[in-house]
């Protein structure tokens, strides 16, 4: 065989790779000076509370996405997108076999594992060994429950904060103190002053805030007697609540507010109690989350929607009227960031904490798209093989159950939302 050598070789195909690195420079600035300008526009609106609130928000999401994404690299699984947003591209940057980015919609992240199930026909056949449906039993749980986890990392690391840092408030402590008044109130008018020490009512010993408090709410409209420690001195004061507080009941209303003495412990310790509450907060949320789903919460829930007042007891609970219960939108939970930033850093942290958690027992639910429904169908291709043969589901016959899901999510997400603007949960933190 004869060769032609070429005389004129050809010239080198010039470098772009610098020139794509400064065009990805500049469209990230770009990005970073946008963002900088919604915090300032925040500060200056007075709303800074719910943007710090949603960029923790975000943040929690992008943590959930991260764990799915590095054990899924753990596991050698092909992950070609990890993207905070939904829609059209604003930013992103390719490293390796993976597209990282932001898009225009912050409601959510994602990560792209290729091959999820078996209707993913699209994948190249050398990469076939690599995708999540070919991966063993324990690395598809482990891939589908790490974001799970993450939450619940999240909130056990927020406790720890609150125990270690913040101080967690003893409503146990004797003689409770009147942490603020409100204005025009009964007890503004009866001569409290913030810091007095309450030591009895009616000749009650006041033990604790828990036993004051429900002795004022059940004697609206009647003469109190109270006693409290003020500069180290005994003063009779005499209040008649009010019969009915700002939220409607008619239970009785003094118009003072409660400042627990704050107490914060060692991290050793702290882990413990962090554990415990973790564990309490967790039962409450599926208790919570079940009990939404019964018959008659749905009712209620169905009254709200068409303004008809659910039917309640004389002296309801906090907690127990059909608003409360209810789920919450976005909207909701930023007017509660807001609503929990003017109370203090407490009941912010305490916020995060009740919203790790639900995300994590929510997530659980054994039903695609959920992270629990991809558990469901791992376990259930574990149970079905036989003989070291991998025996794979058909994704697609569970279809209209994921759509009835998705339906439902979206339905809760919009009439959440519509209730939260029109109908909003009263401020827990008052």
């Amino acid at each position: 065989m004869t060769t032609v050598e070429n005389s004129h070789p050809e010239a080198p195909a010039p470098d772009h790779s610098e020139a794509t690195d400064d065009h990805h420079v500049q469209k990230l600035l770009r990005l970073g000076v946008s963002v900088a300008a919604l915090i300032a526009l925040s500060v200056i609106t007075g709303t800074f509370a719910i943007a710090a609130f949603v960029i923790a928000v975000i943040a929690i999401v992008m943590l959930h996405e991260f764990g799915h994404f590095v054990t899924a690299k753990r596991a050698g699984m092909k992950v070609t997108e990890y993207f905070l947003g939904f829609g059209p591209r604003l930013w992103s940057v390719r490293k390796g076999e993976t597209e990282y980015g932001v898009k225009a919609i912050p409601l959510g992240g994602y990560v792209k594992i290729i091959g999820m199930s078996n209707m993913e026909k699209d994948v190249d056949p050398e990469d076939e060994p690599r995708t999540y449906r070919q991966q063993s039993y324990r690395a598809r749980v482990t891939v589908a429950l790490a974001g799970i986890f993450t939450h619940f990392a999240i909130a056990f690391l927020l406790l720890m904060l609150l125990w270690t840092v913040v101080g967690v408030p003893n409503f146990d402590a004797p003689s409770p103190k009147i942490g603020e008044i409100s204005a025009n109130s009964p007890a503004e008018q009866a001569g409290f002053r913030v810091g007095d020490k309450v030591l009895s009512v009616d000749g009650r010993p006041a033990k604790t805030w828990d036993s004051v408090r429900p002795y004022i709410r059940d004697h609206p409209g009647q003469e109190l007697t109270f006693v409290v420690q003020r500069d180290g001195a005994s003063v009779t004061l005499v209040a008649k609540p009010a019969d009915v507080n700002p939220r409607g009941e008619r239970v009785g209303y003094l118009g003072v507010g409660h400042q627990a003495e704050v107490q914060t412990t060692n991290p050793l310790s702290a882990a413990g109690r962090s554990l415990e509450q973790l564990g309490e907060l967790t039962v409450e949320s599926v208790k919570g989350l079940a009990s939404f789903f019964s018959p008659s919460s749905l009712e209620s829930y169905g009254g709200l929607l068409v303004g008809d007042k659910p039917v309640q007891e004389a002296n309801p609970a906090p907690g127990t009227s059909a608003n409360e219960k209810r789920p919450v939108s976005i909207v909701g939970v930023g007017r509660l960031a807001g609503q929990a930033a003017e109370t203090g850093a407490f009941e912010v942290i305490i916020l995060l904490v009740l919203l790790n958690v639900f995300i994590g027992i929510f997530n659980l639910v054994p039903l695609l798209p959920l992270d629990g429904g991809h558990v469901a169908i791992a376990t259930y291709e574990k149970i079905r093989s036989r003989n070291g043969r991998r025996y794979h589901a058909d994704v697609s016959k569970m279809m209209p159950v994921t759509a009835v899901v998705l339906v439902v999510m979206l339905a809760l997400g919009v009439t959440s939302i519509y209730l939260d603007i029109f109908n909003p949960v009263a401020n827990p933190f008052q």
